[in-house]
């Protein structure tokens, strides 16, 4: 694991000394930061006016008004910058050929696909976790249930995962940072819209809801952690890395 360690290291270094890292972070709290305003704007708007009819205001929950709408936005805003993230993990060694020099050294090739998956879900994670000022600044001036939201987060942080192991297989694919980044954004879009098919109902619309990527999010978000829902972003993770692999070893024999 040491050498698991190294890789990640190293990649998160060539991250933090490059424009990416400090990009990502921007937009991703800027935009989010953004949309947090509007839906507690909007929240604050609608609990002034329902206090004049008695009781009404109890039915309004700040975690599902407010951190719903703020845990579905994020996953968005990640959907176009994750591409940015993983464009470059194995595409960036291919075009400078430093690809062989890697896959020759004594490091395992499964130990380079950790490295470099561990290294860009810990920046994205981080930079996920800098969003923790929203609920601290709703739980200043109200009350707050921490459960669904240290749940969302959670949840969050497993998604991250299985995106990442997508964007690493995509750049396993070509030397081309652009094409692994349309590539990578097309596999997430296809995983996202299978549960706006599902919804459409027909034979398939609990398969292609078991398959969607963000409808296994809905239960952390509302607090519930199930054990389906780790497994799945646990094996979609799995799935991305194990594609990488045999993608990284059929080039290493060539």
């Amino acid at each position: 694991m040491s050498r698991v360690w190294t890789i990640a290291a190293k990649e998160l270094r060539s991250y933090l000394v490059s424009p990416m890292a400090w990009v990502v972070a921007t937009v991703f709290l800027g935009v989010s930061g953004l949309l947090f305003y509007n839906a507690i704007t909007w929240f604050s708007m609608q609990s002034f006016q329902l206090m004049q009819y008695q009781g009404a205001i109890n039915q309004m929950n700040v975690n599902r008004m407010v951190f719903g709408p703020t845990f579905q936005n994020m996953v968005v805003t990640l959907l176009l910058l994750v591409p940015m993230v993983t464009m470059r993990l194995l595409a960036e060694e291919k075009k400078n050929r430093t690809a062989q020099l890697l896959f020759t050294s004594p490091v395992r090739l499964g130990e380079i696909v950790l490295g470099k998956f561990v290294a860009a879900v810990v920046l994205l994670s981080g930079v996920l976790l800098l969003s923790l000022y929203m609920p601290l600044l709703a739980w200043t001036y109200g009350a707050l249930d921490w459960g669904p939201i240290l749940s969302g987060y959670l949840g969050m942080v497993l998604l991250i995962g299985a995106f990442v192991a997508f964007g690493l297989f995509a750049s396993s694919l070509t030397e081309n940072q652009i094409v692994a980044a349309v590539l990578t954004f097309g596999i997430l879009l296809v995983f996202w819209l299978l549960g706006w098919a599902a919804q459409l109902g027909g034979a398939f619309a609990q398969v292609l809801e078991h398959l969607s990527i963000i409808t296994h999010l809905d239960s952390f978000i509302r607090g519930v952690v199930e054990l389906k829902d780790v497994v799945y972003y646990l094996s979609a993770a799995a799935f991305g890395l194990f594609l990488t692999h045999r993608v990284l070893e059929s080039n290493r024999w060539r």
